[in-house]
């Protein structure tokens, strides 16, 4: 036991360094427009069960909170997939992979027009800032 301890400390401590190390700008109101817009976990569709913020793109693979990263998941599918690829994860748990994706890109679109005023959101933005042209 001791020795399992030790493992979740240090994971807790490097979870809290790669979330200190990062910017994370998601808004308690864009979090609430993600989850009513989705209606329950995104990969699952359990509606009866408490949300979590998951990264799309996990925090360990350069990821953070902000509004076109972020999908509501349940508990358990957080937990599942960790810091996997979303994609991959998706058809290991033979979930829809494609339909999860059109509603993901759905729903940032729309949410990004909603909260345009809140600073750049998207790939686009991102491409932008660091394109000289």
């Amino acid at each position: 036991m001791p020795a399992n301890r030790t493992r979740q400390a240090r994971y807790a401590k490097r979870r809290q360094r790669r979330m200190a190390a990062v910017e994370h700008d998601l808004l308690p109101a864009q979090w609430a427009a993600l989850t009513a817009a989705w209606g329950g976990c995104a990969y699952c569709g359990a509606s009866d069960r408490p949300l979590q913020r998951d990264c799309v793109l996990p925090i360990s693979r350069g990821g953070r909170y902000t509004l076109d990263n972020i999908a509501p998941a349940c508990g358990s599918c957080n937990a599942s997939k960790c810091n996997d690829e979303v994609t991959g994860w998706l058809r290991r748990k033979r979930l829809d992979e494609r339909a999860f994706l059109e509603r993901h890109v759905r729903i940032q679109a729309e949410l990004a027009v909603r909260f345009a005023d809140h600073g750049p959101a998207g790939p686009a933005a991102v491409l932008s800032e660091n394109d000289p042209n």
